[in-house]
């Protein structure tokens, strides 16, 4: 599925205005006028990025933001604000927000910024996948796979590991083949990598 340029904005006109600049850019568009409305039609594993008015009736974009994250939504959020609050923005830029532009926004600055979030939204997502699919992988090993696993990594020799767990050497080799075939690993530097990813290191 195309990653959306979700715009939230309560002044019809400037919705108006950002989706017709987005669109000529060859963006898919989803506009909604209210937090709200927003908030209701969002799928929570939608990708792409979303880019609010700062102020607005109901939920300002700071609470919007938060209600993202309360969801689990990891879209990175461009804000448009008509005031350059320093403080704001500072509390914006603190909860992930990808950037913080003054209204009237200039369209390449925009498209700028945009392109920014979505290629940042792409590869947080690409990492993510990556880290559910090596925790797959993780999930086939038996436990005494996983604790030899633990040791090659921490670099240690099969005869050094084969002392740790009071068994023979061979018996370590055969685990250790089994770890490597079930993490889809080619080199003991890939299964370190592996590992590392999934927070084992």
């Amino acid at each position: 599925m195309k990653p959306a340029v979700f715009l939230v904005d309560d002044d019809a006109s400037v919705l108006k205005g950002l989706r017709r600049l987005l669109a000529s850019a060859g963006l898919k568009v989803v506009a909604f006028e209210s937090p709200q409305e927003f908030l209701a039609g969002l799928d929570r594993d939608a990708g792409g990025c979303v880019v609010l008015d700062h102020s607005m009736p109901g939920l300002t974009g700071l609470e919007l933001q938060q209600a993202l994250a309360a969801r689990g939504s990891a879209l990175p959020v461009i804000f448009l604000t008509g005031k350059g609050d320093i403080p704001t923005s500072v509390r914006a830029m603190k909860g992930g927000a990808a950037d913080f532009l003054t209204k009237p926004v200039d369209g390449e600055v925009l498209l700028a910024a945009v392109r920014g979030a979505l290629e940042r939204d792409r590869s947080q997502r690409a990492e993510r996948e990556e880290r559910a699919g090596i925790e797959r992988r993780l999930a086939t090993l038996t436990a005494r796979e996983r604790e030899v696993l633990r040791h090659v990594v921490a670099g240690l020799l099969n005869k050094q590991i084969a002392a740790r767990l009071g068994t023979v050497e061979k018996t370590v080799k055969v685990h250790r083949a089994r770890v490597m075939e079930k993490m889809q690993a080619r080199s003991l530097a890939e299964l370190v990598r592996l590992a590392g990813k999934a927070g084992l290191d």
